[in-house]
């Protein structure tokens, strides 16, 4: 066994709070010191407004579960999101239509019997245009955002870790975190896992098996499509898609550039990266919108 062999697994250290606030005073951000000071200055408005008429006792009863509540919606979390971000989210959700239909332009208002179905409550949700942020894809494979610049889609291939000497998993570790520490725009990994369908391709053989050769040859391709049977029945398959998005406000050139520089990046890795070009970003995103798709999980080969 060689040295390298013997290497000790390697840990690289990422930065995890780029994007994480500033701490203004108090350790509070300038967010949270925001909804402190107004939620203060009104209490204190309120006050002054009341001074004459509320009882001190009376006023900060009733001021308490003021100042509770905008505490807890400064500081408090859910799902790692800050609290009034999530609050505006799911307002947002809740009075957005759920129902989205493709449409080159206004909808048609719905007949009167449409919107009524059973009576006060109970009122049938319509259906509203589908807007989506791509605006189109060029041939080169750049998705247009509109005011949010350019994306390109690189797809990338899955790489055997486990099998690897703890000299080799250095490597590839080594390898993406410098990647992963050279990026200074928004850059996003996808992944994806789809069940795989052996039916198709065990039917194909065994329809193919009375053609071949030799009997022994279609002996060993029944054999093969049995093998293929029982293993869709006893194990689940899955075939994982693996996607990079970058993303550069700049200019289409800035976003070619660094769609490149990942493909090359991820190659030092002995990851197999392709950056896509019009056709293929197209079936790419078609399938993340329809994974059960035709195009979503290739053929099995």
């Amino acid at each position: 066994m060689n040295r390298q062999d013997q290497e000790a697994p390697f840990r690289a250290r990422l930065p995890a709070g780029v994007e994480r606030p500033d701490k203004i005073v108090f350790g509070l951000t300038f967010r949270q010191l925001v909804i402190l000071s107004v939620t203060g200055l009104t209490l204190y408005g309120a006050w002054s407004a009341t001074a004459t008429i509320v009882d001190p006792l009376v006023f900060l009863i009733a001021a308490i579960p003021v100042a509770a509540g905008a505490f807890f919606l400064a500081v408090g979390k859910r799902d790692g999101i800050a609290l009034d971000a999530w609050l505006v989210a799911a307002i947002r959700h809740r009075r957005t239509p759920h129902r989205l239909v493709p449409a080159d332009g206004p909808m048609a208002p719905a007949p009167q019997w449409v919107a009524t179905t059973r009576g006060p409550g109970h009122r049938q949700p319509l259906p509203a245009p589908l807007s989506l942020p791509a605006r189109g894809i060029t041939e080169q494979g750049l998705v247009d955002l509109g005011p949010d610049g350019t994306a390109a889609i690189v797809t990338a291939s899955t790489v055997n870790f486990g099998l690897r000497t703890p000299g080799e998993q250095n490597g590839l570790v080594a390898g993406f975190a410098r990647w992963l520490n050279s990026l200074d725009a928004p850059a996003q990994i996808l992944i994806r896992a789809q069940r795989v369908d052996l039916s198709t391709l065990a039917d194909r053989i065994i329809d193919g098996a009375p053609t071949l050769p030799h009997p022994a040859l279609e002996q060993a391709a029944l054999a093969h499509a049995a093998f293929l049977d029982q293993l869709a029945t006893e194990r689940e398959l899955l075939h994982r898609h693996v996607t990079v998005t970058v993303r550069d406000r700049r200019g289409p050139g800035y976003t070619a550039h660094r769609a490149a520089e990942a493909a090359r990046a991820l190659a030092a890795c002995e990851v197999d990266a392709q950056v896509c070009d019009g056709p293929m970003a197209a079936a790419t995103l078609a399938a993340c919108l329809n994974p059960d798709g035709p195009a979503a999980g290739g053929e099995y080969r």
